[in-house]
């Protein structure tokens, strides 16, 4: 297993939820966290929040502008190296299948899909001159059926598909791909899926607890510790990694 005290790390979408997780894991791990997001008050009081280990940079997947920026505040920062690539930034968009608009979907999927896709060929002269690893966010929606959750489902199927096929492609340059696919986690994105305050959205994210078969949601450093091992990982590539308390088994009805 690789450290992680030294690595240079870039994580999207850390101003808030698993993104926010994951850097405080590995910043406190000894990493070199950069965050990229879109509100620099968000992902600057992070970065604060986390100390010397964590620098912020304001930007949007979907912009090759801003990936560039990503990429270089994120070399800088890791004294010239890019280690590890965690595409965890991404929106929520659902609703029934009358009612779903192809500018909203053609969204959602650069945001979720393209825009990762991107990012890591932008990072991927640094990622193989480093040997290191990219890490996708899966979800448990694609192991489940929830309805009405048919965009946000397809972008992250589409997601653990790609890992495979990048773990295939750039294995032979020394890069690892592999993926988390979290279970119930509570986050800013559950507002997203048209809840619209933090109590709401707890409560209806609690409800799914009798359908874990551990009986509970989980929490943002438990996927965090996964996407740990994925980037310390030296002969683990192409995996997706479940971390869902057991939701995708089925074996209970929420």
């Amino acid at each position: 297993m690789l450290p992680v005290e030294g690595m240079s790390v870039l994580v999207t979408g850390g101003g808030s939820g698993i993104g926010e997780g994951i850097a405080r894991h590995l910043g406190a791990a000894g990493a070199r966290v950069t965050i990229s997001g879109r509100r620099p008050d968000r992902i600057e009081a992070v970065a604060r929040s986390i100390g010397e280990p964590c620098r912020a940079v304001t930007g949007d997947v979907t912009s090759a502008d801003d990936r560039s920026a990503m990429i270089a505040a994120a070399v800088e920062h890791g004294s010239g190296r890019l280690d590890a690539l965690v595409n965890n930034a991404g929106n929520m968009y659902r609703g029934p299948l009358a009612e779903l608009r192809e500018d909203e979907l053609l969204a959602v999927f650069h945001s979720n899909v393209v825009g990762a896709m991107m990012l890591t060929q932008a990072a991927l002269a640094h990622l193989r001159d480093a040997g290191g690893a990219v890490v996708f966010i899966g979800s448990v929606h694609s192991q489940r059926a929830f309805p009405g959750a048919s965009p946000y489902a397809a972008t992250k199927g589409a997601v653990e598909t790609l890992t495979g096929v990048l773990a295939a492609e750039l294995g032979p340059v020394g890069v690892r791909v592999s993926c988390v696919r979290p279970g119930g986690v509570f986050t800013e994105i559950n507002q997203r899926a048209g809840l619209f305050d933090d109590a709401t959205a707890r409560e209806r994210l609690e409800g799914l607890a009798p359908a874990h078969a551990l009986g509970r949601i989980g929490t943002v450093t438990e996927i965090a510790e996964a996407v740990e091992y994925l980037v310390r990982a030296e002969w683990t590539t192409g995996s997706v990694l479940t971390v869902d308390g057991g939701l995708s088994l089925g074996v209970t009805d929420a």
